[in-house]
């Protein structure tokens, strides 16, 4: 059985011959990347690295977005006893700087000269780093390419033929693989000691519940710095799926119909955009188009339920599933690829209304739950065994209990070493092997897990009501006219919100109420657009308890913002960032 991830490597290049392991697009077409030419990619990097003096315990920097590289880079790194540490693209110098140094990496692989200008703003700091390396053909000087690289490892795979292999099965499960730096939502980001055990166990417990075969094409387009991604490509690899790689997440509806997938993995943000276009383009279209679409979303949440429910489903239900399909379902379908066996949706809560819609059509989300110390999944929804609102049943192997409070505790081989270089902070959150999540939820009779909130992110209202933000959030955020939406209350008399509206769908209602202004800003102070967002919320949420109810907001000229510390690299919102920059606008909220 596997049980490092340098083993699951050398299983994949052994079982999963194919001519198309990996896709990635060079000259405005898909270009293949065979089992044997990825195999041996690997291999040579991987012994390009060791004649530059990487060896195991070394750690190595990816700053990249996704593309074979990425994944050779990691592997390679991986096969040595290396320790990979993952930096999202989307990061500023300083917090890079941060990462590299606090990580004591020796070697930096970056793509591109975007990349390298963040590097080079630092890299007189960076004391600890002995060699840059870029996946373009040219590099900037001082640094080296990644073709340099492969060759040097090349000459030595010829002279020591069996050298790369003994040095992948020395890597024991028990070694650290990874080193993954947390979004840092409350403080400065800690790193996650992941094992080759931990990632290994996760990749185990997931093809025990889901199937991914030979056969599947996957797009990956989720970052690979975000630990999901990184685990499900592991799960993939080791069943030799095909992965191809969307060229960004602009890029994703068009690579969906060029790939046309059968599994994709992504955070709710781009599901609620899907949501949002499909509802846009619903609301532009004549009223019996609208008729039509709408009563074809019923029939299929009919029908959906039906299924759910393991119930018999009539004749008759069959017959309208079947022209709701034809006449609106089918052509949604078709802008996925028309292959999707299910998608998967993890890092944030999904809004239930929204799996509840897709699966109306025919397109399953798998939701699940899980954090960058759990390697990542502690539960998942499955084909069998689906429930929305819930993020599914506990993964194999892993254990589940609910605190006092409410928060949920988990143990088993998927939880972290540890905090790299933070040992008090590691003992904060395992305690007698039990790892503290910090979220909040509980576990239903049958046995599936629901998240109700981030543990510090509940609000207590002034009258004593206990408050989470983040389903009254998504609920908001399923609205044409809402971007983003931050829920205030913490110690104060009632509910609020900051919204950003979005700003395309705004315009066009204020050009249609002749509602005049002369930029963002003073588009969302007009007092008729901010009534017209506050009836909009009520219309929302009529289900909420009054003290749950949003009585005021306050909207906003801008999206929130990485480079700005407002949101992470997974797009979750730090509240604490927002609610110090916006205090005065909130302050204005609760004057009386």
């Amino acid at each position: 059985m596997v049980e490092t991830l340098s083993q699951l490597f050398l299983n994949t290049i052994k079982s999963y011959a194919k001519d198309d392991l990996m896709l990635y697009k060079k000259d405005g077409s898909y270009t293949p990347i065979s089992t044997d030419e990825f195999g041996k990619d690997v291999k040579h990097f991987a012994l390009g690295l060791r004649e530059l003096g990487y060896e195991a315990g070394d750690k190595l920097i990816i700053l990249s977005e996704n593309r074979p590289e990425w994944v050779m880079t990691d592997l390679a790194s991986l096969c040595l006893g290396g320790i990979s540490v993952p930096i999202y693209t989307s990061l500023v110098p300083e917090q890079i700087q941060y990462i590299i140094d606090n990580s004591d990496a020796k070697v930096v692989v970056f793509s591109d000269e975007e990349m390298w200008g963040k590097i080079k703003a630092i890299r007189s700091e960076l004391a600890k780093v002995e060699h840059y390396i870029t996946c373009q053909a040219d590099g900037p000087e001082g640094t080296l390419t990644f073709a340099d690289v492969q060759k040097r490892g090349e000459k030595l795979a010829e002279d020591q033929p069996d050298l790369f292999e003994e040095l992948a099965l020395k890597v024991k499960p028990e070694d650290v693989a990874s080193i993954i730096y947390t979004s840092g939502t409350t403080g400065v980001p800690k790193g996650v000691m992941l094992k080759h055990s931990n990632f290994v166990s996760n990749v185990h417990a997931v093809l025990k519940i889901i199937e991914f075969t030979h056969k599947d094409t996957v797009l990956s387009f989720l970052p690979l710095s975000h630990v999901l991604e990184r685990m499900v490509t592991f799960a993939y690899l080791s069943k030799g799926c095909s992965i191809a790689y969307a060229e960004s997440i602009e890029t994703v509806a068009e690579n969906l119909l060029e790939v046309r997938p059968h599994i994709m993995v992504s955070v709710p943000r781009v599901f609620e955009k899907i949501y949002a276009k499909v509802m846009d383009n619903v609301l532009a279209s004549s009223s019996l188009k609208r008729k039509i679409f709408f009563w074809a979303v019923k029939i299929g949440r009919e029908y959906g339920k039906n299924k759910l429910l393991n119930q018999p489903v009539s004749g008759s239900l069959q017959f309208k599933k079947k022209i709701a399909h034809k006449l609106v379902f089918s052509k949604i379908i078709e802008k996925t690829g028309g292959r999707v066996r299910f998608f998967v949706s993890g890092g944030a809560p999904l809004s239930k209304d929204i799996a509840e819609f897709f699966y109306a059509m025919g397109l399953i989300i798998l939701e699940g739950y899980g954090l960058t110390e759990t390697s990542p999944v502690i539960a998942v929804n499955t084909l069998e065994d689906i429930k929305f609102g819930s993020v599914g049943k506990l993964m194999p192997g892993v254990e589940v209990k609910i605190a006092e409070d409410g928060e949920i505790l988990t143990k088993g081989p998927h939880v972290m070493k540890g905090y790299y270089k933070m040992e008090a902070e590691t003992q904060e959150v395992i305690k007698d092997g039990w790892f503290y999540t910090e979220d909040v939820g509980y576990l239903d009779d049958e046995g599936f897990l629901t998240i109700t909130d981030r543990k510090k992110d509940l609000i207590v209202t002034a009258g004593g009501k206990n408050v989470a933000p983040q389903p009254i959030e998504n609920i908001l955020k399923t609205n044409p006219y809402i971007s983003s939406a931050v829920v205030i209350g913490d110690k104060r008399k009632f509910i609020s919100a900051l919204i950003v509206p979005n700003f395309e769908k705004l315009e066009e209602y204020a050009n249609a109420n002749n509602i005049s202004y002369s930029d963002y800003s003073d588009l969302v102070k007009n007092d008729m657009v901010v009534n017209f967002i506050e009836s909009e919320i009520n219309r929302a949420t009529p289900g909420l308890a009054s003290y749950e109810k949003v009585k005021k907001v306050a909207l906003l000229d801008r999206e929130f913002e990485i480079e700005k510390g407002e949101i992470t690299p997974t797009l979750k919102v730090k509240r604490n960032i927002i609610e110090q920059k916006y205090r005065g606008t909130i302050d204005n909220l609760y004057i009386e």
